[in-house]
């Protein structure tokens, strides 16, 4: 597992390096200059608006009483940085984010089938977010051919989640447990969030409260379409404003492209390609679009390394509470 996250993490290297220069190193700096660090300040501050979003998206899913509001952004934050920066093929993050809560007294499966819940949520967002960009694309070139194909991909992608909610409806989990206990050995790989029965019943009683999973995905959508922001204020700041039809495509589609390249760290190459191919679409330059995903890349890294420094303090005060309790009285 670790030989595979380390090649797939030199192959999202070369790819980045690659793009990097079939733009020209030079052209892309000087895109990036002119950004300015007023721009990439604006960037990184608007991200916590669907920070913020996403969290409170979260935090519905919970039993009440629900966590304090700080908690749940304090987890999704750490969460966020591990799935961006380190090679956990998006999903370390959320394991992550699990067991910081659950290490703070919140029920575990409780709060384990919480984070399987927003992920399908966060999921389905995403699907109807890229909807509307393809719609958008769509009109952007005039080309009503294109809708078929584009409708066919949808109800495909539609139905692949809607087999996902069947799954975890019908014991996913349990079934799942059995079968990575043949693989590892013996070993329960959902103890940490009390079982994997406990995890399903838990999923179950989510949704078997539907107001609180609309509500829950409503906020989500909102969070998808509130990013924006973040494509719309580096064009400003690179000097080539767009409007928001032009920013909701850009962003739909290369957030799509990135999440098709989970399995490749923070998507390295894969965003910037894809940025370079959007970009002409709206009459921008590839470079211009090479240097929207190194200003995401940016804001990443200033959200990101703060929030693994947290993860890690957070992890040791764990792990010295752990030792002092077992410390023998004298």
């Amino acid at each position: 597992m670790k030989r595979t996250a380390v090649l797939m993490l030199v192959i999202g290297i070369a790819l980045f390096t690659a793009v990097l220069a079939w733009q020209g190193f030079g052209a892309v700096a000087r895109a990036m200059s002119a950004v300015g660090w007023l721009g990439l300040a604006a960037v990184t501050a608007w991200h916590i608006v669907p920070l913020v979003i996403d969290s409170h998206a979260w935090r519905l899913l919970f039993q009440k009483p629900r966590p304090p509001v700080w908690r749940i952004i304090w987890a999704r934050w750490i969460g966020e940085s591990v799935n961006g920066l380190l090679p956990v093929a998006q999903i370390g993050g959320d394991i992550a984010k699990a067991r910081l809560l659950i290490k703070r007294q919140l029920p575990a499966a409780q709060t384990g089938a919480t984070v399987v819940v927003d992920t399908t949520l966060a999921a389905i967002g995403q699907m109807l977010f890229a909807i509307a960009g393809l719609l958008m694309l769509v009109a952007l070139m005039a080309r009503p051919d294109l809708a078929w194909a584009i409708g066919i991909g949808i109800a495909v992608m539609l139905g692949l989640l809607a087999l996902f909610y069947r799954l975890q409806r019908g014991g996913l989990f349990v079934l799942l447990a059995r079968a990575l206990k043949k693989i590892a050995g013996g070993r329960h790989t959902f103890d940490f969030v009390g079982g994997a029965g406990a995890l399903d019943t838990a999923i179950g009683r989510i949704y078997g409260a539907p107001g609180v999973v609309l509500r829950g995905l409503a906020w989500r959508l909102v969070g998808w379409f509130v990013g924006i922001g973040e494509v719309w204020l580096a064009l400003y700041f690179l000097g080539e404003p767009v409007g928001l039809d032009d920013a909701l495509m850009l962003e739909a589609l290369g957030q799509a492209i990135r999440g098709a390249a989970f399995a490749i760290p923070g998507a390295l190459g894969v965003q910037e390609g894809g940025f370079a191919l959007l970009a002409p679409l709206v009459g921008l330059s590839m470079e211009t679009g090479v240097a929207i995903s190194l200003v995401k890349r940016v804001r990443e890294l200033a959200f990101g390394v703060p929030g693994l420094i947290a993860w890690q303090v957070a992890e040791g005060r764990s792990v010295s509470g752990r030792a002092r309790s077992a410390r023998p009285a004298i």
